[in-house]
């Protein structure tokens, strides 16, 4: 058995668990298939026989892996636009949260499970993200003055997933990064230091700002980019 670091054995645990899961996501956003449970134990550092504490077998992994996956994102962006006080910028916050979620390795995992695990699995978990991960979109947009905050928070969303997709910030099947190179060097291939997932990002959020700056009343070097770290520069 491991040796305990945490204070106690129910937080080793949870620690042990979640690094199982962050592996069987890395896994995933990298090859675009369902990890094996020897693959998961290798990457952190576990034996199969460990790994198999946790979890019986690759599909209650898996399962696990959806279920921890949609949360993680929700809080991703609330804590994104909770971090803002103005109602416009709070709703650019959403905005950038969520094509960060795009052109990162979140998407890449995404797109893996929509493959791998069967849709049932799937589909309850993810429509209960989607009506709460609008709910800060929503309550900004009705401090924004919105009339109509939840169809414009449909149209926003929409927005976003047209112009990921325009630009091609969504991973395809050919391009997720080499896992044995990210073995060797010691990395997981992060988005944030590929200059070219970068300058899709900005371009995505260009076009975006260009379409929603007056209404949010975004002004040159105002809006907010939190969380970016993949640029010093703010969003212009």
């Amino acid at each position: 058995m491991p040796r305990i670091q945490a204070p106690t054995l129910a937080e080793h645990r949870r620690q042990q668990t979640q690094a199982i899961l962050d592996g069987a996501k890395a896994i995933l956003a990298e090859t675009g298939k369902a990890p094996s449970l020897a693959a998961v134990g290798a990457r952190v550092g576990l034996a199969r026989s460990s790994v198999y504490q946790y979890f019986s077998s690759s599909d209650e992994l898996l399962e696990a892996v959806v279920a921890d996956l949609f949360p993680s994102w929700g809080r991703f962006v609330g804590d994104r636009v909770s971090a803002e006080s103005e109602p416009g910028h709070r709703i650019w916050a959403y905005i950038c949260a969520n094509v960060d979620l795009f052109v990162g390795s979140e998407q890449a995992v995404a797109n893996a499970l929509a493959r791998v695990v069967d849709p049932s699995v799937l589909l309850e978990p993810m429509q209960r993200f989607h009506a709460e991960l609008q709910e800060p979109l929503v309550e900004a947009l009705v401090a924004h003055g919105e009339s109509h905050p939840r169809e414009v928070a449909g149209i926003i969303d929409s927005m976003i997933l047209q112009a990921c997709r325009s630009l091609g910030a969504e991973h395809s099947d050919d391009e997720h990064p080499d896992a044995e190179e990210s073995r060797e060097t010691g990395t997981d291939s992060a988005p944030a230091a590929d200059p070219k997932i970068a300058a899709v990002r900005e371009e995505i959020l260009a076009m975006i700002r260009r379409l929603l700056g007056g209404y949010l009343g975004l002004v040159p070097g105002s809006a907010p980019d939190p969380g970016n770290s993949w640029s010093p520069q703010r969003d212009r």
